[in-house]
């Protein structure tokens, strides 16, 4: 699993500044340039959520995107949401808690260290791109409504 500390680190590695602060409005975090801004007050679980989709606009995302009536800025938006949904939830981490008998969301978001929202994102976000179900290789396929993993011994 990612932790926040192993995505502090990969930020530094891009050169990039993680700023923890108070922020006066509500958001959760931003990216402008070479820095990130994290909302101080999250639980650090949050603050690996937030983080992982601000490193992903750092590294795809083009200019001002808050308009998220454009069309392009939601592209630009989903498209990091998808990075962080990987980096964070992989599909064959979901196999790995599978094979360790964890079940339930609560228990696999706390397994990946994600929120459960987050989680739950990350599972709709495959379906989407997927269906209802994909083969991984010949041995598991992935459900995720409701979200189980079969596994052909």
């Amino acid at each position: 699993m990612v932790h926040y500390d192993q995505l502090l680190d990969f930020t530094n590695s891009l050169g990039v500044v993680v700023v923890e602060k108070r922020f006066k409005s509500n958001a959760q975090g931003f990216c402008k340039g070479n820095k990130i801004g994290i909302n101080k007050d999250m639980l650090t679980v949050q603050k690996a959520c937030i983080l992982a989709e601000e490193v992903a606009h750092f590294i795809l995302t083009v200019g001002n995107i808050l308009d998220q009536t454009i069309i392009n800025n939601r592209k630009q938006e989903l498209l990091a949401r998808q990075w962080a949904y990987q980096c964070l939830v992989p599909l064959d981490h979901i196999i790995k808690a599978h094979k360790l008998g964890i079940s339930g969301r609560y228990d696999l978001a706390d397994f990946l260290e994600v929120t459960e929202e987050f989680l739950q994102a990350s599972i709709d976000r495959y379906t989407s791109k997927y269906g209802l179900f994909l083969k991984v290789d010949e041995r598991y396929t992935i459900h995720f409504d409701p979200l189980r993993v079969i596994e052909v011994l």
